[in-house]
């Protein structure tokens, strides 16, 4: 195992250190080029085009350097999509996502949840051209008596053996260890896909197990490729995100994680027990987490010296890089005499000839709106994009249950925001201007690729679903002014609103659930006057609620969900659904008004964070009485409104 300063020998020769820096990229989502499919114009702030140039300058900065990827790098925008349901990935032809990891030349990669949105099949094949190993401890073809004994769909871990320059020119050799885990849940999420095809065992327990074989083996550093958050600091089976408890693991030297989209070290962190920002360690072991779609390249930064055959870490160094501000912090070099030549040209034309033939495709026209459909106030109540959707997924599932005993039971319809800000920053909104409708509009209003599906639940289980989402409110104070509204914790994508039924969200109760879902108290209630059909909901009446495959099968949490309570879990993809329905129902005229309103004691006002082009659209929530407040540092529309006045619905 390596071992730290404080354990060696200090009168070594500083000119036989070895810098070692680790590189990583995360959550890519297939964001190659630097555009926003979504809004159909460039972006600089994203995509691996442009990574690809802060990568050529890390590298001609330290002679020893290690690129690894974590994981969702194969679905996310309209070119995974493309490649996986319009043109394919023709025989002996390269995924362009692979070609450009390979041009830049990974050292190795991890699968994270969304490798398997496409197929097993699709996932593999995509993979068989990679020019660098996939490792993966926790995603098995079928589990044994204990992780050392199962069946693994790629090699758990892969020892890299590198010769590496220390300061005075000489070389020498490394062995570097790398493993790789995803969260468990993977098979719930994907059912459709993995239901006796592949099995999963916790990340924690695997590494653990794995560790010991790969130090034995010869790992002088071992390192963890986590497609995992930063999470709860005690270990629970089965955990989505479990950095922390994985940090806490003996031989563990360093974490690249992800998967939550989020930035570490960052000051979002400070606090949390086991972290150090200053540091961009947990309990320790440095950790770094490097944003989502190519926004940011992380580092660690290590200086090791070799003593008795054995690896010290002398000191490290974690930092991220943002594209944001890589035009002013990290020009880019010419190539250096002896070192590897840029990449990044490469690169961009790889992605190039994929990017212009899915510009093609998702501009073709699938019908006409006469309303503008966003989801700037999806919080608040006004968003024709989950509208819309929410009135495809119903008159799908409606078609395919009538004949069956099934459609005489009443039938709501569940739809969360596919983009409403957070984490994904301020452009991440749907809008769409009225007008002519494109695929690239129905890509806007719908991301995932996920599949269509139906739950039977009482009536219980759905005011359960209601707490659940409403869970996305900071509880408001009497006589506050300017609070801010939404708990920027709250993943957006679990704010389910459910059409077809009449209720209120009391902000100034405490929630009775938790940003990670977790119940802090059963008898705290924020859902008010829930009525169906204008009668009282009845909590042990049966409902069927139109959702998609991966709320279905139980992402998030959410009551009554899960194998046994699926009544219908068809093929289709909701956004293919979603296009039938615009070309049936074409010209459009879709209301904002969704079927909740909030309420707050009389003189308590908030302030809604949303993107900038909500401006043009302040009539919506006219009676919120709204203030533009600026733009906040990190360029969301500030919005100051008044919520205890009674609003329209």
């Amino acid at each position: 195992m390596t071992q730290h300063l404080n354990s060696f020998d200090r009168s070594q020769e500083i000119s036989a250190a070895v810098d070692l820096r680790i590189m990583e990229t995360t959550d890519l989502h297939v964001h190659l080029h630097p555009y926003d499919y979504y809004a159909d114009c460039p972006d600089p702030d994203l995509g691996l085009a442009r990574l690809a140039e802060l990568i050529d300058h890390a590298r001609h900065q330290v002679p020893n350097c290690l690129l690894f990827d974590n994981g969702d790098f194969l679905q996310g925008t309209p070119v995974g999509d493309f490649f996986a349901y319009d043109r394919g990935v023709r025989a002996g032809e390269v995924h362009p996502v692979i070609a450009a990891m390979n041009a830049l030349r990974y050292d190795a990669i991890t699968l994270g949840n969304h490798e398997f949105n496409y197929g097993l099949e699709f996932l593999m094949g995509s993979l068989s051209q990679a020019q660098f190993p996939t490792v993966s401890a926790n995603i098995l073809r079928k589990t044994g008596r204990g992780p050392l004994f199962d069946k693994h769909l790629f090699r758990p871990y892969r020892l890299l053996q590198r010769d590496v320059i220390d300061r005075a020119g000489q070389s020498k050799s490394i062995c570097v260890g790398v493993i790789g885990v995803a969260p468990a849940q993977i098979t719930v999420w994907e059912r459709q896909h993995l239901d006796g095809r592949i099995q999963t065992r916790d990340m924690v327990d695997s590494v653990k197990a794995w560790v010991p074989e790969m130090r034995e083996a010869g790992a002088d550093i071992v390192v963890v490729l986590a497609h995992s958050g930063i999470g709860a600091s005690q270990h629970t089976d089965l955990m989505e995100n479990a950095v922390s408890p994985l940090a806490r693991i003996e031989g563990v030297d360093l974490i690249l994680c992800g998967h939550s989209h989020q930035v570490f070290p960052s000051p979002r962190f400070a606090g949390v027990p086991g972290v150090d920002v200053e540091r961009g360690t947990i309990w320790g072991t440095p950790t770094v987490m490097s944003g989502f779609f190519g926004s940011h390249l992380g580092l660690v930064d290590m200086t090791l010296l070799q003593d008795g055959g054995k690896w010290h870490v002398v000191n490290t160094q974690v930092t991220t890089r943002a594209l944001r501000e890589a035009s002013l912090h990290f020009a880019q070099p010419a190539p250096l005499e002896g070192l590897m030549p840029l990449r990044s040209p490469a690169v961009r034309r790889i992605v190039s000839s994929a990017h212009d033939a899915v510009l093609d495709k998702i501009r073709q026209p699938v019908g006409q709106s006469e309303t503008a459909i966003n989801s700037f106030f999806a919080y608040l109540g006004r968003n024709a994009a989950t509208a819309l959707v929410a009135h495809a997924q119903k008159e799908f599932v409606s078609d395919h249950l009538k004949d069956s005993p099934l459609g005489a039971l009443p039938l709501l319809s569940a739809v969360s925001p596919a983009k409403v800000g957070g984490f994904g920053g301020a452009r991440n909104f749907t809008n769409i201007d009225a007008g002519k409708m494109t695929l690239r509009a129905l890509a806007d209003l719908y991301v995932f690729p996920n599949r269509i599906a139906a739950c039977r639940l009482s009536g219980a289980d759905v005011l359960l679903w209601l707490e659940r989402a409403a869970s996305a409110f900071r509880q408001l104070e009497p006589g506050q002014d300017a609070q801010d509204l939404i708990d920027p914790a709250f993943p957006g994508y679990n704010f389910e609103i459910i059409y077809g039924l009449d209720y209120t969200i009391d902000l100034m109760s405490p929630a009775r659930f938790g940003p990670d879902g977790r119940e802090i108290d059963a008898s705290y209630s924020r859902i008010k006057d829930v009525t169906l059909n204008g009668a009282p909901l009845d909590l042990d009446a049966e409902i069927i609620l139109c959702t998609n495959s991966f709320r279905a099968q139980g992402a998030g949490g959410f009551a009554g969900t899960g194998f046994e309570g699926v009544v219908l879990e068809h093929p289709a993809i909701t956004r293919d659904i979603l296009s039938d329905y615009v070309r049936a129902h074409s010209p459009l005229n879709v209301s904002a008004n969704s079927p909740f309103r909030l309420h707050a004691d009389p003189g308590v006002s908030a302030i809604l964070r949303t993107g900038v082009a909500a401006h043009s659209h302040l009539d919506l929530i006219a009676d919120f009485e709204p203030e533009i407040q600026g733009i906040d540092k990190n360029g969301f529309l500030k919005l100051k409104l008044c919520m205890g006045e009674p609003q329209g619905h």
